[in-house]
């Protein structure tokens, strides 16, 4: 049986997925207060967590950014606002998905649902073939099995998505794809996001690789109006 962890200030839609979810056989565990959120995560290592972002306490970005820090759990955020920046910052945080209030409790089911699959199909598979998930550039190294990244010499924190967004780009060097196939090789054809999610995502790794020095020899390239590529020379 699945861990699903709620975390939201409105104890009506807490009862509500509560509802929803026992029907999926999930077991729910649930939260009103931020302050409450990471405690409970660590005591019962829940598969997913659902994060609403305006919590009394702690609010759910400082929540997600703890989380991200102890596992790489999927997180699916929610917002009241349709404010984009909400969305972008979550992701940049490393959450998974986002869904905006109102929804459609069964919506919300499906989107956690495609995230469990996408975690694992990922998890899943023989040792050797993790071992041999590695691309090895001039300074940099990415091992997809472990999780990894180094650029020149130096260990980089990134967040699941971010690293398989790169890993998957580097793998296929010079091959210019669009943001609409990003979307569905790394997030899955399930995903409902937008393509917005992976302007921010290769955001996030240019600056990371900057910020390491990069290399002369790769980059991350944008094809205007196209999409991106793994550049080498």
């Amino acid at each position: 049986m699945k861990k699903v962890l709620i975390v939201d200030d409105d104890p009506n839609i807490i009862e509500l997925l509560t509802l929803y979810f026992e029907k999926e056989d999930f077991q729910v565990l649930s939260c009103t207060n931020g302050l409450d959120a990471t405690p409970l995560f660590q005591k019962e290592n829940p598969d997913v967590v659902i994060l609403d972002l305006m919590l009394p306490g702690k609010d759910g970005y400082d929540i997600c950014r703890d989380l991200r820090k102890l596992s790489n759990v999927p997180i699916l955020m929610v917002t009241a606002r349709s404010d984009t920046l909400d969305k972008v910052v979550g992701l940049e945080l490393g959450a998974d998905d986002y869904i905006q209030k109102p929804f459609e409790p069964k919506e919300l089911i499906a989107r956690v649902k495609a995230v469990l699959r996408r975690t694992e199909a990922q998890s899943a598979g023989p040792g050797e073939q993790a071992q041999q998930e590695i691309v090895i550039y001039d300074g940099l190294k990415i091992d997809k099995g472990q999780y990894t990244v180094e650029i020149n010499g130096q260990s980089i924190e990134m967040p699941p998505k971010e690293l398989e967004l790169f890993y998957f780009l580097a793998s296929h060097p010079n091959r210019v794809f669009t943001r609409e196939q990003l979307l569905g090789s790394v997030w899955g054809y399930d995903f409902f996001g937008e393509s917005r999610t992976v302007d921010v995502h290769v955001k996030r790794i240019r600056e990371k690789i900057e910020d390491h020095g990069g290399s002369k020899t790769w980059q991350i390239k944008t094809v205007w109006g196209v999409g991106y590529k793994f550049e080498t020379a």
